[in-house]
């Protein structure tokens, strides 16, 4: 061990804890003196997982981002204990003070209140019924959800208000709530987007190593079709260099288990992921580092991050094209193109008030 580093945490998909950009202070830590000692080590080789209290007033947040397709979205919870090394959403761990590293992924806020605050807000006499995400930002099947059931909450609530939702996930977590996802679907209210992002475990559980494994996703899957709730995969991201070669195999096991629709992004790295990426890239892809970066150099016009609306989710230049064109063939060859469901918000209606007091108007 390099004595100025400190010991390599496990479990995690980042040793990194880069500066929050919006603090004047920083702190380095310094293991020189515990080189040698492996008792003092050993506790720090393991950084366990705090969940705190998100006191939010509110949960829907309205989304003005034009090149994402929805406009409302809700998030059960604040950073993610998935650990994705790529994830665009670590930044906003920034906004509270936090690191969009080691912190994005070990202390995680949670919205103990979110199905009562979405009954709340989804009884508000300007709301219509409009489809919301859930979710938009941090995966609500997240590890925790299957304790604290937060997401399972506001889908029971949408189940009762009859509101249109569609949910991002790549946990198989996903697979308990099949009853109440069953409903929603026989009523045309919910659609569901799975993120693959290999079939290598081996890659996944370095890359993103507390999210389900590949089979297990295409496991949920499966069991979502049987129960005909709508499941569109998403190859998320697309890394150049990485997983861009599995393609035709993501897209070709994905529509044996049952999946309709494929979609997919390139990857992503404003402000601190790119760091956090390229470490792991410097740690688990150390020969191909150049490479690959190089490769996403390509795709985002010589730069490694270019946030134009027109331009963040697909690249540009020849190889961003390449890829593009790969998606589109296996896409179709596996009749993967066929159009998102048409959710129904006319069936909308203002959930029972909390008391249980009925509604005059």
């Amino acid at each position: 061990m390099n004595p100025q580093q400190p010991p390599r945490i496990v479990g995690r998909g980042t040793q990194a804890q880069p500066a929050n950009r919006f603090e004047a202070t920083h702190l380095e830590p310094d293991f020189e003196q515990l080189e040698h000692d492996e008792d003092l080590q050993a506790p720090r080789r393991t950084v366990p997982t705090q969940f705190l209290p998100d006191r939010s007033q509110s949960l829907i947040t309205r989304n003005d981002s034009p090149d994402v397709a929805f406009d409302w979205s809700i998030n059960p919870y604040r950073g993610c204990e998935h650990g994705c090394a790529y994830c665009y959403a670590r930044p906003y761990h920034e906004y509270l003070g936090l690191s969009a590293g080691l912190d994005f992924e070990t202390r995680i806020l949670v919205k103990h209140d979110a199905p009562a605050l979405l009954r709340k807000e989804l009884g508000h006499p300007n709301w219509r019924g409009e489809l919301i995400a859930l979710s938009g930002v941090t995966d609500c099947y997240q590890p925790v959800e299957a304790e604290l059931r937060l997401t399972r909450g506001c889908l029971e609530v949408m189940l009762e208000a009859r509101q249109p939702v569609a949910i991002i996930t790549k946990n198989a977590l996903i697979t308990r709530d099949l009853d109440v996802l069953a409903e929603l679907a026989q009523n045309k209210l919910v659609a569901v987007n799975v993120s693959i992002t290999s079939l290598d475990q081996g890659l996944t559980r370095r890359l993103e190593p507390r999210t389900s494994a590949p089979q297990a996703r295409l496991r949920a899957i499966r069991e979502l079709s049987a129960a005909a709730v709508p499941v569109r995969v998403m190859m998320a991201p697309i890394m150049p260099g990485i997983n861009d070669h599995e393609i035709p195999q993501v897209l070709e096991a994905a529509r044996e288990a049952g999946a309709s629709s494929a979609t997919y992004t390139l990857l992503r790295l404003p402000l601190a992921v790119e760091p956090i990426f390229r470490a792991w890239l410097a740690e688990h892809r150390p020969l191909a580092q150049d490479r690959v970066e190089a490769l996403i150099r390509e795709t985002r016009g010589g730069q490694l991050y270019d946030p134009a609306f027109d331009q963040r989710m697909r690249g540009q230049g020849n190889y961003a094209q390449q890829i593009g064109a790969m998606f589109q063939v296996f896409k179709a060859k596996h009749g993967l193109n066929q159009p998102p469901p048409s959710l129904d918000s006319s069936q909308f209606r203002p959930p029972r008030e909390p008391s249980g007091q009925m509604r005059l108007f």
